[in-house]
């Protein structure tokens, strides 16, 4: 009985021993299985805030989300505007201080509408090289070769051949940057303004690496269901297939004119909308710029994340909890 007794306990002892063994490959193999699940779950796509004021780099709610990017935008001849080099300065500063990557913009002088000076291409050179090599010694290497082109506060609106000759010429200020070739607003003839944008590149449109996107339409209007940040993606595939593509500036109006009054509550939804639209366009959009930060009181075009005194609006929280699923 005892011998009897002892083949069974080791039997029971063996068969205890396989168990654990099972239950400890089957727990890591769950915890293998779990980790790319994760990871898939997170849209590819890197999210930021845009904004002018380097006032944000020290609110507690900016701190909160751990953001490594941001865009300002800079008159092309700032160089004779030393109050806005003032301004860059401290921002780019300000940001760099905190870790954030800047997206530097070349804009216009003025944005009361056709009322803008165009440069010609050898005061570009001029104006912008100086601020090229100003703000790289401050480590931006990431440049917009010309904000919104084809809106009409814009000099470029009407000369998209322009635009091209400015990318080139940014090229060749900046070797080893990032540049945003062409940015553009989705409103009527922005594919028009695409099409005559790589004519004039030419045999330089295999250098137009990174388009910048303004989808405000789509990112506001729920009946758009995108299609305006679809007809640019496909529009500029059909001269680069490799194209990546910014979201240098979306976000949710809260005031702007007549169609689109005051209320928070639906730039929130816009806010969640501008996510689905980069969730469902990830394979081509790889970064977003919010913009912005600083609210305005609803005076003017204000799709500030904050209102005037500091305190958050709704789409603050949406923006916060969508983030979540995102890169930064």
């Amino acid at each position: 009985m005892a011998g009897r007794n002892s083949g069974q306990a080791l039997v029971l002892m063996t068969l205890m021993q396989r168990l654990r063994t099972h239950v400890l490959v089957l727990g890591v193999l769950a915890l293998l299985f779990a980790i790319p699940a994760s990871a898939q779950a997170r849209t590819n796509v890197r999210v930021s805030i845009a904004d002018q004021s380097q006032a944000m780099f020290d609110a507690p709610a900016y701190k909160a989300l751990h953001l490594k990017r941001t865009r300002y935008f800079i008159r092309w001849d700032a160089r004779r505007v030393p109050a806005d080099l003032a301004r860059a300065d401290a921002y780019v500063k300000r940001a760099r201080a905190a870790h954030v990557k800047v997206l530097m913009h070349i804009s216009t002088n003025t944005f009361v509408p056709k009322k803008a000076h165009l440069p010609s291409v050898s005061e570009y050179r001029r104006y912008v090289g100086f601020l090229v090599r100003r703000y790289r010694k401050l480590g931006v290497t990431e440049w917009g070769a010309w904000n919104e082109a084809n809106h009409k506060t814009q000099p470029t609106y009407r000369s998209p051949s322009r635009a091209a000759a400015f990318f080139k010429t940014m090229r060749s200020l900046c070797k080893g940057c990032s540049i945003v070739a062409l940015d553009i607003l989705d409103q009527a003839g922005s594919t028009r303004y695409i099409q005559r944008f790589y004519r004039a590149l030419g045999s330089k449109r295999r250098f137009a690496r990174i388009v910048g996107v303004h989808n405000y339409s789509d990112t506001n209007r729920a009946n758009h269901a995108g299609r305006g940040t679809r007809a640019i993606i496909s529009a500029v595939r059909q001269y680069h297939r490799s194209t990546q593509f910014w979201l240098t500036e979306t976000g949710g109006v809260v005031n702007f004119g007549r169609s689109f009054p005051c209320n928070e509550k639906r730039a929130a939804k816009s806010v969640s909308r501008m996510f689905n639209l980069a969730r469902a366009n990830r394979h081509s959009i790889k970064r977003l710029y919010v913009y912005n930060w600083s609210g305005a009181s609803c005076n003017g075009f204000d799709t500030g994340l904050t209102r005037a005194d500091g305190s958050l609006r709704p789409a603050y929280f949406t923006l916060k909890s969508r983030l979540r699923s995102f890169l930064r």
